[in-house]
């Protein structure tokens, strides 16, 4: 009886699916992108962008709408340009400031609050980026790539052409990190610059040779002005060599000029200033090894120290300086990593996100300390909170494998959100787009291991699927409840996998110890981790054990690289920007810190350890059919990782496809591309999975 009841109950579901279509790469193309929500200063409205894929372009326009705090539909504001982005409100809620291409090249704007009377701000040869209001609403903040001995616009301009003119295209390095990611380094230092509106002039802040980083993406940016706008924090690497290192500390200058005063002086990373609104404190995350870009993520504060009290009859002029001797550990007790985190508006407390078990919580502490408590939470990933001035109302984003972005609002009194975007509810009612489900494993010394799996569309428990194992990159990273468009769980589930997302040794989110397991260990307990997950799904009576699959990319394709000569229990492989030789890898990386951290030195300092976990030594253990993706931009994982490794299986007769980007880095950014490398990927393992042996 329960069986047939089982069965009615599956057979009523796969009705209701069948009104819909499997999720599709085209239909991934169709999702409206929310990202970077700014709420107004007056509370009433919040401001983000959206990215839409134009296709005939090749290209994602982005611009900027705006939807009432109390309800009401968005409304799109710009429409100028292929780019409008990073909303920034002046203090009043009457304006905004963005960054647009409408003029030919990224410059700061500044436009109603409504979206009239847009007025061009900066007409900079080296563009600019990054923009802020200052307090006094008057002054924007931004950072643009100049050459750090010119001292006007009228310089870098002329720098600029003749280097665009010369015929001329050679470089010339004296010191690493040479490149970086995509880019070559060039003569020029990004920088932060000022302003006025009023006055139109220009002011560089951070003179000199160094870089400031970018601003961050999903979280506070690494610079900030003060509550009073008379001083700037930011974050700059003052190493002179910045490739085998990562550490960055905090720097103060006043707004008007003068010398920078340094903050910080942990070993590791320091970024993501914000002052709290009193001007009071100043708080930031903090990393405390030397050369570790993945230990856990503390969130840091220091205090002003009290004024010294003036002689009667005389103004104080100066502020109080950072009291640097006192700097408090607000998560110190917290083992998980602080990821984004905001100021309630009376400076009594913060509000941060962390990582864990693969979602993203809101919590609320303290500035005196005291246990953390959870404020929002969910399956899915939150971020981006925000509070109005009277700190009734928080706005924040939130997202899960099977939801892209969208804004929420919520009272602080308790009560549901208020969904404030719906911006892909008609699309998504189309296609089926399946929940995530978590389950657990024991992996290596029986630790617990945990994943995610997706289950196919039109899936029916009395068939057998073939299974899709996608390894995450890092490798200190994770797969978490958000959506992702370079590797979209959804569009593998629509073409009929089921598609499972382990979170092995290494991944974030599962405490410090678990993360750094993988440490010098690449091959070792990790692999111990995926191979306990795959034998857990391949006994699932809906997965067809002989059919399985898998793919990865960075540290990902690494691990297929690693699999390959491993186990023969895979039909097909992708192995994407993944790591083939480590020698040889870490003589073309850029950023050095990361091989001298997992491999405890350079290859002819740590010879065995390299060999040991380097795949390339196992070529002759390689049979199963791969297909092999790079991008010839790529300098993290660089492109002769790919040709080496098809080269390798092409001469050792394994089957196997080499696909190459030229215009692309370590992602596949552009829409054709992506739709290319979805529709190739998909082919591949279609074929040596949905065919018989």
């Amino acid at each position: 009886m329960m069986a047939r009841i089982a069965g009615l109950f599956w057979l009523a579901a796969a009705l209701v699916f069948a009104q819909k279509q499997p999720f599709t790469v085209q239909a991934l193309m169709e999702v409206k992108r929310i990202s970077d929500p700014q709420l107004s200063p007056d509370g009433v409205s919040v401001a983000f962008t959206v990215e839409t894929v134009d296709l005939e372009k090749n290209l994602r326009a982005r611009n900027i709408y705006v939807v009432p705090v109390r309800g009401g539909e968005p409304r799109r504001i710009t429409w100028a340009g292929t780019a409008n982005y990073r909303p920034r409100w002046s203090p009043d809620a009457r304006r905004i400031a963005f960054v647009s291409n409408r003029s030919g090249s990224a410059q700061i704007w500044i436009m109603d609050a409504d979206g009239g009377n847009p007025k061009q701000v900066t007409d900079l040869a080296t563009e600019a980026a990054g923009v802020l209001f200052s307090p006094d609403g008057d002054t924007l903040i931004f950072t643009s790539e100049v050459y750090p001995d010119c001292p006007d616009e009228a310089c870098n301009r002329a720098r600029l052409e003749a280097e665009r003119a010369s015929p001329v295209k050679a470089r010339i390095y004296e010191a690493l990190l040479y490149r970086h990611w995509d880019t070559w380094k060039t003569a020029r230092r990004r920088h932060i610059l000022a302003v006025s509106l009023t006055s139109g002039r220009v002011r560089d802040l951070t003179p000199g040779e160094l870089d400031v980083p970018p601003f961050s993406l999903g979280g506070p940016d690494d610079y900030a002005i003060s509550p009073d706008g008379k001083e700037l924090c930011y974050v700059a690497k003052p190493d002179p060599n910045p490739a085998t290192h990562t550490n960055t500390e905090l720097f103060v200058v006043p707004i008007e000029g003068g010398a920078p005063v340094r903050l910080t002086q942990a070993p590791g990373a320091d970024n993501s200033p914000l002052y709290s609104p009193d001007g009071n404190y100043l708080a930031w995350r903090s990393q405390m090894r030397a050369g570790y870009e993945s230990d856990r993520w503390r969130l840091m504060l220091i205090k002003r120290k009290a004024p010294q009290p003036a002689a009667p009859g005389v103004v104080q002029e100066t502020r109080p300086e950072w009291d640097t001797e006192m700097v408090t550990i607000l998560t110190d007790a917290l083992d998980r990593p602080v990821t984004s985190f905001t100021w309630a508006p009376d400076s009594s407390r913060l509000f941060f996100t962390t990582e864990d078990r693969g979602r993203s919580a809101i919590h609320m502490i303290a500035v005196t300390g005291g246990a953390a408590r959870v404020v929002a939470s969910g399956s899915s990933t939150l971020g981006d909170q925000q509070l109005t001035r009277d700190g009734k109302t928080m706005i924040y984003t939130a997202q899960s494998g099977s939801r892209p972005v969208e804004i929420y609002a919520a009272s602080s009194a308790g009560g549901s959100p208020v969904e404030l975007t719906r911006m892909n509810a008609e699309l998504l009612e189309r296609y089926q787009l399946t929940p995530f489900e978590e389950f657990r494993v024991e992996g290596a010394q029986q630790t617990p291991v945990y994943s995610f799996l997706v289950k196919p569309a039109n899936f029916r428990p009395d068939q057998r699927y073939p299974a899709l194992f996608l390894i995450h990159g890092g490798p200190q990273s994770a797969w978490t409840e958000s959506w992702h468009y370079r590797w979209n769980a959804q569009v593998f589930a629509g073409a009929g996998y089921v598609v499972v997302l382990p979170n092995p040794r290494g991944s974030t989110g599962y405490g410090q110890r678990f993360t750094d397991e993988i440490n010098a260990d690449w091959g070792g307990k990790v692999y111990e981790d995926i191979m306990a997950v795959v034998d857990h799904v391949a006994r699932l009576p809906y997965v067809d054990a002989d059919r399985l699959a898998a793919a990865g990319g960075s540290f990902g394709g690494y691990m297929v690289n690693w699999m390959m000569g491993r186990t023969q229990r895979f039909r097909a492989f992708v192995s994407h920007a993944g790591v083939f030789d480590l020698p040889s890898k870490t003589l073309e990386t850029e950023e050095l810190w990361f091989p001298l951290w997992e491999f405890q030195g350079m290859p002819w300092d740590n010879p065995e350890l390299y060999r040991k976990w380097s795949p390339s030594q196992y070529v002759k253990d390689m049979f199963t059919p791969t297909l092999v993706i790079h991008g010839e931009l790529d300098f993290r994982v660089p492109y002769g990782q790919g040709l080496q490794l098809f080269t390798a299986l092409q001469m050792q007769g394994v089957p196997s496809k080499l696909l190459l980007f030229p215009d692309e880095g370590h992602w596949i950014l552009k829409p054709r591309n992506s739709i290319l490398w979805y529709e190739t990927f998909l082919d591949w393992i279609d074929r040596w999975t949905k065919k018989a042996r």
